[in-house]
């Protein structure tokens, strides 16, 4: 007798990319605040981007979507990744966009683009996979060297007193049938190491477990300016999110984040923080 077949569930049939895209990454958002601060800092608009760690280049994308004169190098080492973001985001966008992306499959520490950029970026905390300071600064100095003497580079960057602990936070994905898991497993503070994974649940009781895991060193504000100073960028600014009461809920005690980030040098700790790092040739 044959045995049925068991019933696919939605976490079996979901495409973790597009999962990814739709909960962590704010394309419209990262871009603007690119051009905001260039044109603040530099005047004008920058038109070259290289995205470090691109993943599926949807970052670099959308940039080439913003200007017809814009172009956007991605570097990344997984082609597995890279070859989902030709089909899924690069190809659908377009002969035009697609003929301006130019994607490569190699390391970071290493790539050195014929073509110096206007702006390179590295998201997502992707940078702290370099959990040795020699090994960041070199990737810090090789990304100087591609960028043009009026280059910046952007970085982000999470913290506050909540990061150092075993955490599990939910967030319910806006229009999608999904909620966004984001696991801190393990934090050891005599090395700064961390363990994080991201996960999904969906309406039918499934979840996509460890649908990905990051092994980080968490860098901290201090070490980031220091290292990028040495490297040999020229100044360094720290954008940080405004906080305010909730409207929605007036009976909140928690303050949430305004979406409005500007540059500070001095602030109060908090439990949870998102920071941009922008450093200048």
């Amino acid at each position: 007798m044959k045995k049925p077949r068991s019933k696919s569930t939605m976490a079996d049939t979901a495409d973790k990319h597009i999962l990814y895209q739709k909960s962590v990454q704010s394309p419209e958002f990262e871009l603007d605040f690119f051009r905001d601060r260039y044109n603040e800092i530099r005047g004008g608009f920058p038109q070259l981007m290289r995205e470090d760690f691109c993943g599926s280049a949807l970052l670099s994308t959308e940039w080439c979507k913003l200007d017809p004169k814009n172009k956007a190098i991605g570097v990344d080492v997984c082609q597995d990744t890279l070859n989902w973001g030709i089909e899924h985001n690069i190809k659908p966008a377009g002969e035009d966009v697609a003929s301006r992306v130019q994607l490569l499959n190699e390391d970071v520490l290493k790539v050195l683009p014929q073509e110096k950029a206007d702006v390179v970026c590295a998201m997502n905390f992707s940078y702290c996979i370099f959990k040795k300071r020699d090994i960041l600064k070199r990737y810090f100095e090789n990304v100087l060297k591609g960028l043009n003497s009026d280059g910046l580079f952007f970085l982000d960057l999470l913290g506050g007193t909540e990061t150092m602990d075993v955490v599990e936070e939910d967030r319910d994905v806006d229009d999608d049938n999904f909620v966004y898991v984001w696991e801190q497993e393990k934090f050891n503070p005599i090395n700064n190491h961390i363990l994080c994974h991201i996960h999904f649940d969906f309406a039918d009781g499934s979840r996509m477990e460890n649908a990905f895991t990051y092994n980080w060193r968490l860098w901290s504000l201090p070490e980031l300016q220091e290292i990028l100073l040495e490297a040999g960028f020229s100044h360094v600014h720290i954008y940080w999110e405004e906080f305010a009461e909730d409207e929605d809920d007036p009976e909140n005690d928690y303050l949430v984040g305004t979406g409005n980030y500007r540059a500070v040098t001095q602030v109060d700790q908090q439990e949870s923080w998102l920071a941009y790092i922008v450093a200048e040739v």
